[in-house]
């Protein structure tokens, strides 16, 4: 096992380290296939090998051709670190900054592979959401962060450290872009090609950013979406007993059992994989899982008895023993489970729909699905018609039969999905792509009366989240870089406090609900058990109460009452970080939804504000060329400058979102914004004037 302090010498330029190739223990990504001449692997080859001095060529050439051929991609296995990779304490890296240890930490525990999806291919989630494009990066970055000062800029490419360069003390201490792309070459097939070539890569949100703290990020987003959604379309308060369907139990959509159980719900989420589906049951994110169709029907209908498919120190044959058959009262007086179902989800929604056929019963009330449909035809959607192993073989060996496969497989999907929705069933988008591909392959998902960008069904942005975001809520996070439960422990217990005490200086009544329900969760977020890899969490917060939790953190750290810095951020899926006209701006109607400005500017502004690093990214959530999106990381030192920071640059990175909100139309965020305008010195903003809809009817249609 190696050391920190042989990982930060950089990339051995003296000796090759034994080629271990891949690691069998571990999930790998799935197989690429991109349609590359022989001058393109020439190039692929000669990308690669300018990382190492010639006299290793005639070694590596080879091997990373076979790589190329082998897997689409040179990931350069041979340079994976013996070093157990984790998130360590921060005073353990050899550093000169304490910022770029900081980011170490962040790097590292998006490679852990407790954390990352594909820890080998330096996938973190998402099936492509990588943090370098190969290991050569990784070293070179890790040897670069070492040696930086607070006078230099690391400058990131796609993966690549082009190098440090002179800059100043208040700068950020990294910038980076993943996958920019010139806007007419910024199509998929393109990307295969050029992420083949190493030139390019998708970093989705938080993977290239550095700033994803495993599901836990998206547990309480999640958590908020279905509390939302039984609000708005279930005119509910609590979800005890309703039945939640949906499927994917990866790196974000792992979450979805562990949210559904703090929401009360009955959650049965499908997965094909095996691999993902053990590792969350093994964390303790889910509950119970099944192989059985049968026992998906049995367990909803009596969700408080054991369902027994699987539990720790039990074998099936017992806990089929121990099961009785309750009345069907059960269902609605049940306690919260989460169930696995190991399996496609097309197959339970057909069944679900065929019960409903059948007996008349309804046995789902909401539902959502969040496979990587982002990527569909690449791992993102394994089609119905093939089990798992055999989509593998067919998607890299015969792909234009996997893509009809995938194709009539949402086709399906959507049908059964569409005879429950008659019947009574909330579905919604999720962000992921879903319906995007589903139209795309020509499921019946299209809205009579809607735009280019809608249909039958919502978005969870547009129609649940989106008016939250419009009050400047959105997902706020922090990192213990000491490593330390005491002080996440600490933490919690501030943001309880800092929560509670702006509840009692009065907010308007939607915020006041998001507020409770945030308080809520800090004040149990310990009791789920929702660590995985670095001390961190998150919860929703808009402009006021993301500035006052910076700075009670950052006095803790000067106090000492924490032990070390904390690093906060967010996910990019917030307020004003990403332009998405299928997620974060779909609620934007004035025609600007595909436009980009807020995410470049987001990040521009972030980055002379005061953020430790800034990344900007094509893609993110729905797929690379869809969204553009921009995120930060700010590391407390305990410090007045890191304090002075947070509170400019997180000012402005919450309100410059609400004023491109309400530009476009959006009540709520012109209220906000009216009112900021009235109090903050030196904000001054063109608000909109709407426009009589009746003369431009007349006009129009006259």
């Amino acid at each position: 096992m190696s050391s920190l302090k042989e990982l930060c010498a950089g990339l051995p330029l003296d000796h090759l380290p034994e080629n271990r190739g891949r690691d069998a223990s571990l999930p790998h990504a799935p197989v690429w296939a991109p349609k590359l001449t022989a001058d393109d692997k020439k190039v692929a080859l000669r990308n690669a090998l300018r990382y190492f001095t010639p006299k290793f060529h005639k070694t590596l050439a080879p091997e990373f051709l076979s790589e190329l051929q082998q897997y689409g991609h040179i990931y350069m296995y041979r340079f994976c670190p013996k070093i157990k990779i984790r998130a360590y304490p921060i005073w353990e890296y050899p550093c000169v900054l304490q910022q770029a240890a900081a980011i170490m930490h962040m790097i590292m525990n998006n490679l852990d592979p407790r954390v990352a999806q594909f820890p080998q291919e330096l996938v973190t989630y998402g099936g492509n959401g990588q943090v370098f494009s190969n290991w050569a990066q990784f070293w070179l970055v890790m040897k670069f962060l070492s040696e930086m000062t607070e006078e230099q800029t690391l400058v990131m490419n796609s993966g690549h450290p082009l190098g440090l360069f002179p800059s100043h003390r208040d700068a950020p201490r990294v910038v980076i872009s993943n996958g920019m792309v010139i806007p007419n070459y910024s199509s998929r097939e393109q990307y295969e090609r050029m992420f083949a070539l190493g030139v390019t890569m998708y970093g989705q949100m938080t993977a290239g950013s550095y700033c994803y703290i495993g599901p836990q990020g998206i547990v309480h987003g999640t958590l908020l979406t279905l509390l939302n959604a039984g609000r708005k379309y279930l005119s509910l308060e609590k979800l005890q007993g309703k039945v939640f369907v949906t499927s994917g139990l990866g790196g974000m959509s792992g979450a979805q059992a562990k949210a559904a159980v703090i929401a009360g719900c009955v959650g049965i989420i499908a997965e094909v994989d095996e691999a993902p589906l053990l590792k969350r049951f093994q964390q303790g994110w889910l509950m119970e899982i099944t192989r059985d169709l049968d026992d998906c029907v049995r367990c909803i209908r009596y969700p408080h008895q054991s369902c027994i498919l699987l539990k720790r120190g039990a074998t099936r044959a017992t806990c089929l023993a121990r099961r009785k058959r309750p009345t069907r009262e059960a269902k609605t007086a049940g306690l919260p489970v989460s169930i696995g179902y190991h399996g496609n989800v097309v197959d339970l929604w057909e069944r679900l729909a065929h019960e409903m056929e059948k007996t008349g019963e309804m046995l789902v009330d909401f539902g959502s699905d969040q496979t990587s449909c982002h990527n569909p035809y690449k791992g993102g959607y394994y089609p119905v018609q093939l089990g798992f192993q055999e989509c593998l073989r067919v998607m890299h060996g015969d792909p234009s039969r996997f893509r009809r496969l995938v194709d009539e497989s949402l086709q399906r999907q959507v049908e059964a999905i569409n005879k429950l929705a008659a019947h009574g069933l909330f579905f919604w988008d999720y962000g992921n792509g879903f319906l995007l591909q589903a139209q795309r392959a020509g499921a019946k998902v299209e809205k009579e009366t809607g735009n280019k960008k809608e249909f039958r069904y919502p978005s969870y942005v547009q129609h649940i989240m989106g008016d939250i975001f419009s009050l400047g809520f959105g997902p706020f996070r922090w990192i213990c870089t000491s490593g330390c439960p005491s002080d996440l422990d600490t933490t919690d217990k501030i943001a309880t406090d800092v929560l509670k005490n702006i509840l009692k200086e009065g907010v308007s009544e939607p915020v006041r609900k998001q507020y409770q329900d945030n308080l809520h969760w800090i004040q149990e977020a310990k009791n789920h058990n929702l660590v995985v890899g670095s001390q961190a969490r998150i919860l929703y917060a808009e402009q006021r109460g993301r500035v006052a939790l910076a700075e009670a953190f950052n006095k803790a750290v000067a106090d000492e009452a924490i032990k070390a810095p904390i690093v906060i951020s967010r996910d990019h899926h917030d307020v004003g970080g990403t332009d998405s006209p299928f997620r974060e701006t779909s609620n934007i109607y004035d025609g600007s939804a595909f436009c980009a400005d807020m995410a470049v500017q987001n990040v521009i502004g972030d980055a002379f504000r005061g953020a430790t690093w800034v990344a900007l990214h094509n893609g993110g959530g729905v797929g690379w060329g869809e969204a553009v999106n921009g995120g930060f990381g700010l590391v407390l030192d305990g410090s007045l400058e890191a304090g002075a920071r947070a509170r400019n640059m997180l000012y402005w990175d919450v309100v410059h979102g609400l004023c491109r909100r309400s530009w476009s139309g959006s009540e709520q965020a012109k209220a906000i914004v009216s009112q900021e305008a009235a109090s903050r010195r030196g904000l001054v903003v063109q608000l909109p004037h709407r426009a009589d809809e009746s003369l431009l009817t007349s006009l129009v249609e006259d």
